[in-house]
């Protein structure tokens, strides 16, 4: 997979009906991923961001938290903020979809039903 130059060409879309900062959430969790975005990669400092995409510090700051919250980011204070290593969101997800498996099939739900379950929650962010 080939580098990311974030963000690049993309730019949040104001006629879409989800937030701006979501917006940009989902793009970066996408490219890390993906693998575009490497673990270590330093992702440019919130208001260098916000001004190049044209939005507001705070939305930048928003997204950047909940990406942290969700281990897809690790902030370093003056250091910036980087891309986590993978084995810290691996492990978290591993443990959630234990969790997901365990209740789907303790619910008498096979595994192509907890599947489609989890693809329908996936279109729906």
């Amino acid at each position: 997979m080939e580098e990311a130059d974030f963000p690049g060409a993309w730019r949040p879309d104001q006629g879409l009906t989800a937030p701006l900062f979501e917006q940009l959430r989902r793009r970066i969790a996408d490219l890390v991923a993906e693998g575009s975005l490497p673990a270590g990669r330093r992702l440019p400092p919130v208001r260098a961001l916000a001004a190049d995409l044209g939005l507001a510090p705070h939305t930048v700051a928003r997204a950047y938290r909940e990406l942290e919250e969700a281990n897809v980011v690790v902030t370093r204070g003056r250091a910036g903020t980087v891309v986590a290593p993978r084995d810290a969101r691996e492990e978290e997800l591993t443990t959630a979809a234990a969790a997901f498996a365990l209740a789907a099939s303790s619910r008498g739900c096979g595994f192509d039903e907890a599947v489609r379950l989890l693809e329908r929650a996936y279109s729906r962010l």
